[in-house]
């Protein structure tokens, strides 16, 4: 499936989900931001994390190949509804005047296009520097990291290549990770300040570290963001 069909199919996911919440007054479900080390099996744990508590997921090259275009990014944001829009652009103003200026229209797509995402809730958004985009209060924020000899291993066996070509794999996926996030967001996407928890994925299974994310949203109480008031008892 392309890139577009995949937006138009989101889209009308989310229509139907609005649809249901307007009708019931539900709130929106959590958002988990995962950044991982390269060979940290982080991709396997979002897929397994999003199918657990059955929400959907966004990996960094879908959010990647909708932020350059700003056709799809529109169709994107095309999909809240007025209120959402005013609570996205106000956000992308409050990151430009008190954390970065981003001038670059690349990173401005990409910011609109997570915060939509975020909007809409139930998703899990692997990648992409999400972590310093969204509010940290209404996001649970995760980056999985192994030893290096381990991550070696895995991306040896994952992609059927020598552990030579692993490493180098792994040095020029860090270095770009790296660069990205010090470029747009001017911080290191080592420091651990950045995340709710930071978890060494070799020494858990997959089932305890699903566990251990699925009990952190409980303990870490992300608001209810209700994105429509309800109306006044004895009114239609």
């Amino acid at each position: 499936m392309t890139i577009e069909r995949m937006i138009e199919e989101q889209a009308r996911k989310w229509q139907q989900a609005t649809d249901r919440r307007k009708k019931k007054q539900e709130p929106t479900g959590p958002v988990i931001t995962i950044s991982r080390e390269p060979g940290s099996e982080g991709h396997v744990l979002a897929k397994k994390i999003a199918e657990e508590l059955k929400i959907d997921l966004f990996d960094r090259e879908i959010i990647h190949q909708v932020s350059k275009s700003a056709n799809m990014s529109e169709r994107v944001v095309q999909s809240l509804d007025e209120k959402e829009r005013s609570i996205l652009d106000n956000w992308i103003q409050f990151l430009k005047t008190s954390r970065w200026f981003w001038g670059d229209e690349y990173v401005h797509h990409l910011t609109k296009v997570i915060g939509t995402i975020h909007e809409h809730g139930n998703a899990v958004i692997l990648g992409r520097g999400a972590n310093m985009v969204l509010p940290p209060e209404e996001t649970l924020r995760l980056r999985f990291v192994a030893p290096f000899d381990v991550r070696i291993q895995n991306i040896s066996k994952e992609q059927s290549i020598s552990q030579e070509k692993a490493k180098q794999y792994i040095y020029k996926e860090e270095s770009d990770r790296k660069a990205f996030v010090r470029k747009y967001f001017h911080t290191d996407i080592d420091d651990s300040v950045n995340y709710d928890m930071v978890i060494n994925t070799h020494y858990l299974t997959h089932d305890q570290i699903i566990n251990i994310v699925t009990a952190s949203l409980k303990f870490k109480k992300l608001p209810a963001r209700r994105r429509f008031d309800p109306k006044p008892e004895g009114k239609a």
